[in-house]
């Protein structure tokens, strides 16, 4: 099974590699890409070596898809985004996405997402159709659920401690993003 690379006018969308472990640390040890996270900022490469294996093995086990994101220019990382689970039978998926915060406010979370979800709503993905995109973020996560809304998910509802990371219960807003809503 080939992993699907997609392709914006500014990014290349590809599978994470061994080689990217020292890119992904540097996104994942600042603290304020990770402060909505249910992890604490990354201290070792090791970390990060982890955290692509995983991804990857959900792509292997067809559970989730994380696409690094790369400039087009550079092929730099500069983040990550995906499908965090696929339910097959249910037909819908959990989105997610973090930038590097050197590049926050330049519009390449939506670029990258839209083109993902376009990819996953046109059956152009091996998980097979999809119908539904869920997206959580935490309570105060304004850029995040600005990315959301740009794309077209719609606020469905705040469920109440539905997270506990970092020694507390956190509320997170639920957006949905239905196939016949999306844009292309």
């Amino acid at each position: 099974m080939n992993f699907p690379e997609l392709e914006t006018a500014r990014l290349i969308l590809t599978s994470l590699s061994a080689s990217d472990s020292e890119a992904l640390l540097n996104i994942y040890s600042d603290a304020e890409v990770v402060k909505f996270y249910d992890i604490e900022a990354y201290k070792s490469e090791a970390q990060s070596a982890k955290l692509i294996d995983f991804f990857n093995a959900r792509f292997t086990e067809n559970i989730g898809i994380r696409w690094a994101i790369r400039l087009k220019t550079t092929g730099k990382l500069i983040g990550t985004c995906g499908f965090n689970t696929w339910n097959q039978k249910m037909k819908n998926a959990s989105i997610g996405y973090e930038i590097a915060s050197e590049y926050w406010g330049c519009g390449f979370a939506s670029e990258a997402l839209h083109e993902v979800i376009n990819a996953a709503f046109s059956n152009q993905l091996v998980f097979g159709e999809l119908y539904r995109i869920q997206g959580d973020t935490m309570i105060g996560n304004l850029a995040s659920e600005s990315v959301l809304k740009k794309l077209g998910f719609k606020e469905e509802g705040i469920r109440r401690a539905s997270g506990y990371w970092k020694n507390e219960f956190h509320d997170l807003r639920c957006y949905g993003l239905l196939k016949p809503e999306f844009k292309q």
